[in-house]
């Protein structure tokens, strides 16, 4: 039998009820014995969708049970440090949803701990999973764009109000669609291009309700490569999700990952076939030359699957795989938050030193 790795979820919020809690539970290697929650709704979907699950109202009922292997830390920004490091401190394996935290520092002593206590430590990064980004990824590696010149990144909204009771949209350090979406699109950046030489960014509150930003663009200035990220809430009509550009042509890819939309619709890798499988109406689209060859079509999307992430942490912790996403690569997504702040403030580029 299939040794399995007892685990908790801090937190039921969006992340740990549409994410965290599904993926993980369609996995044979992982068995969710408890989760963080004092929100009565909550325990009553704990109750119905995992019923060998125990609710629990006190987080020392998670850190000081010694079954307890895995953590996964479902819960606001700011508390993604000070949980870390409870659960660290209380020899535990960790998983953080992303953003890492709040300020690079925070990182950087959270990494140390993690070695010091010789812990598994990693960063929900589950958009290197999506079907467009392994797609995007596959295009870039098989050369036939020729040398890239420039990438552009959309991950964009439409909500011209303020959700109630949604902490992402309030005045509060981590807040906001940069914290937001875009951890996403920077991990997905320095993960296709490495860091960059230098940066650009402008931060907006466009909504007139808006409290926090809720749209942003910046630059990353490579030797011979620009990228650019954006995102933004009031985004009606809809826009190319990732545009490729290289000097024999080019890739455009519109929609996003299904998986999403199929998480929050109930629907898991056990309950759907052909998990994370795009419609054809979403491939995206390839026009470019090679070898004198003019070629203009479809190509057709990867797979997404975000139990890929899970099943590296699984052999992470048991077998001592090399971690995917690593705090290291998480804390640079945070230090290029910082930068984009810094740059949006002072309305020029800068210089990125990681």
């Amino acid at each position: 039998m299939k040794k399995k790795i007892n685990t908790a979820i801090i937190g039921y919020g969006m992340a740990g009820s549409v994410f965290h809690c599904p993926i993980i539970s369609s996995l044979d290697g992982f068995e969710i014995a408890k989760i963080y929650t004092n929100n009565p709704q909550s325990i009553n979907a704990i109750h119905r969708l995992y019923p060998n699950t125990k609710p629990v109202s006190d987080v020392n009922e998670i850190l000081s049970d010694v079954t307890i292997e895995l953590v996964v830390i479902a819960s606001p920004n700011t508390f993604h440090y000070s949980l870390a490091k409870e659960a660290l401190l209380a020899g535990k394996n960790i998983v953080i949803d992303k953003p890492f935290t709040v300020h690079s520092e925070e990182a950087e002593e959270l990494i140390h701990l993690a070695q010091k206590q010789n812990r598994v430590m990693s960063i929900f990064q589950n958009r290197r999973w999506d079907s467009d980004f392994k797609t995007v990824k596959k295009v870039i590696d098989s050369g036939m764009l020729g040398h890239l010149v420039e990438c552009e990144i959309h991950m964009d909204r439409y909500r011209n109000y303020i959700k109630d009771r949604a902490w992402r949209e309030d005045d509060i350090p981590g807040s906001g669609v940069l914290f937001d979406l875009g951890s996403h699109l920077i991990d997905q950046s320095l993960n296709l291009f490495g860091v960059p030489k230098a940066i650009t960014a402008d931060l907006r509150m466009q909504r007139q309700v808006a409290k926090t930003t809720d749209h942003f663009e910046m630059i990353l200035h490579y030797d011979k490569l620009k990228v650019s990220l954006k995102s933004g809430m009031l985004v009606r009509a809809e826009l190319p999700h990732f545009i490729l550009l290289g000097e024999n042509g080019s890739f455009v890819k519109y929609g996003v990952d299904v998986q999403e939309e199929d998480l929050k619709s109930g629907l898991t890798p056990l309950t759907k076939h052909n998990w994370g499988q795009e419609p054809e109406s979403l491939y995206g689209t390839i026009n470019t030359t090679i070898n004198g060859l003019d070629i203009k079509g479809m190509v057709k999307s990867e797979n997404g699957d975000y139990r890929g992430y899970y099943t590296n942490i699984y052999h992470s912790i048991l077998h001592h795989e090399a971690l995917i996403v690593t705090p290291q690569q998480a804390k640079n997504t945070i230090r290029l938050i910082e930068y984009a702040m810094e740059s949006n403030e002072k309305k020029c580029t800068l210089k990125v030193t990681l």
